[in-house]
């Protein structure tokens, strides 16, 4: 039996949905990037903390957040290298300040799920 998904705790929403080239607007390649992968690369990448710094943030373990960061990143060079849109959406997490009740769940990256 597999062990329960940890929700996961994040700062807020990205400020868009999201993001591509603007060149090309027939592209219809897109890359969904979950919420939780979002606050690893703010966390990590725009506030330079270390992973163990940003599982504490989050409150999961550090692979764990090492993980997430990994398939981030890889998500972002496939849209940067291809052209591709990046796209946020779905995840287990709450929102720090809107309570342990508050729970948003959306299209996260199930296993029959392309990635």
């Amino acid at each position: 039996m597999p062990r329960p998904t940890i929700i996961r705790s994040v700062h807020g929403l990205p400020p868009y949905r999201l993001y591509g080239p603007l060149d090309n607007r027939s592209n219809t390649d897109i890359i969904i990037m979950s919420i939780e992968e979002y606050e690893t690369i703010r966390l990590i990448d725009e506030l330079d903390h270390s992973q163990a710094e940003c599982a504490d943030e989050m409150g999961i373990g550090r692979t764990t957040a090492q993980r997430i960061y990994n398939n981030a990143r890889k998500k972002i060079a496939n849209c940067l290298v291809y052209g591709k849109t990046l796209q946020f959406e779905g995840g287990d997490y709450f929102i720090k300040g809107q309570g342990q009740g508050r729970r948003q769940q959306g299209r996260g990256m199930g296993r029959n799920r392309q990635r």
